[in-house]
């Protein structure tokens, strides 16, 4: 069932999500936030490596000072965990209006105003605005879900006893395996964990594979599925949610296929899998995108499919806007008539101001 009526309905705590809903709540406009993590700027604290400086940096070409100043990073660089304390007790201090572990799903119309349907239930809104940043989780699309990694690893002592798979090629997924390689060893456990990549290749760097390594050679015990692909999902006897990978395949002349897979329960799989941008959600929800012609785009390649947005970050989907990471490095701009490249930095300080334009627009339309 719908819940009540919000002026603004808000996609994603980051940055512009945040500075979004602080200006909403001091213009007294009612709004609701909602957050896919377990708390607001996950997606900072899972991309950003650890240690990180966090800096108020400003392009050279933007006049505008921060819009809102009570988020603008200290002058003096603090690592992000700092700045992300921050935040989070900011929006406590605030007491702003935020759901967390709610996945934002699909956007309808109404009569008067639009439908968010989440994990949790469906929203109404008079506005929406899109702030779910960049860093969007890559999806296995095959029955259940398998864990998303995007940096380290919250507890490697889960997978002690357990056989573990874990899929992607790339270092994420070298350094969640030594994580459970080291768990493992410590707890005398001598369970296989098992690396899977749809490729014949595993690209690491060098660092990251001389870790592996003394990890190896200190007894850690992996085995590896190169060409393995997630194929589908099943329920097994007991109702445990499994996940099938096809270690090899081979077609007979009859088209009949024969191959070797393997089944590991859904809580023992780790998808280091990488992230994508928001194409498939703005596709997904109707929001029109324009492919960069050669000659035109000075930002973004040729070929790229940038979102198209009117100078309120009004998207061509009516009372749906769209503001910080999801719209970098660049988007298209219907100014005067015509439609031109406008670059868009992927900074705090871009998402901020963002907020604060699309409140300010939002608040002329509501009146």
């Amino acid at each position: 069932m719908e819940q009540q009526m919000y002026d603004v309905l808000i996609v994603g705590g980051g940055p512009a999500g945040i500075a979004c809903a602080y200006l909403c709540h001091r213009n007294d406009l009612s709004y609701l936030l909602i957050e896919q993590g377990k708390s607001v700027f996950q997606g900072i604290a899972n991309t950003y490596p650890e240690g990180k400086n966090v800096y108020p940096s400003r392009p050279k070409e933007s006049p505008e000072p921060f819009l809102v100043e009570e988020l603008r990073p200290p002058d003096k660089p603090v690592a992000v965990e700092k700045y992300i304390q921050y935040v989070q007790h900011f929006v406590q201090h605030e007491n702003l209006n935020i759901r967390t572990e709610v996945q934002f799903e699909d956007l309808k119309d109404a009569r008067d105003h639009l439908i968010v349907q989440t994990s949790v239930g469906n929203f109404a809104a008079r506005k929406v605005v899109l702030a779910f940043g960049s860093s969007i989780p890559r999806e296995l699309s095959v029955y259940g879900d398998a864990k998303m990694v995007a940096k380290t690893l919250d507890d490697p002592k889960k997978y002690v006893g357990a056989r573990t798979l874990v899929i992607g090629g790339g270092n994420t997924a070298a350094d969640v395996i030594i994580s459970i390689l080291r768990a493992k060893r410590e707890a005398g456990d001598t369970q296989s964990v098992y690396w899977a990549h749809v490729a014949e290749k595993f690209d690491v760097n060098k660092e990251t594979a001389q870790r592996l390594g003394e990890e190896i050679l200190l007894g850690g015990n992996i085995r590896l599925l190169p060409g393995a692909i997630p194929r589908i999902g099943e329920v097994d006897q007991e109702g445990v949610d499994r996940l099938v990978i096809r270690v090899n395949e081979f077609t007979q002349p009859d088209g009949i296929e024969i191959y070797h897979a393997m089944s590991f329960p859904m809580k023992n799989v780790i998808a280091c899998i990488g992230s994508q941008g928001p194409l498939p959600i703005f596709d997904k929800i109707g929001v029109q995108t324009i492919a960069c012609a050669e000659g035109v785009c000075t930002v973004a390649k040729e070929g790229d499919r940038l979102i198209l947005l009117n100078a309120e970050f009004e998207s061509t989907r009516k009372g749906v806007y769209v503001i910080g990471g999801a719209i970098s490095p660049s988007f298209m701009k219907i100014c005067g008539g015509s439609i031109q490249e406008e670059k868009h930095p992927n900074l705090i300080y871009t998402a901020i101001n963002d907020a604060f334009h699309v409140v300010e627009a939002v608040k002329r339309k509501l009146a």
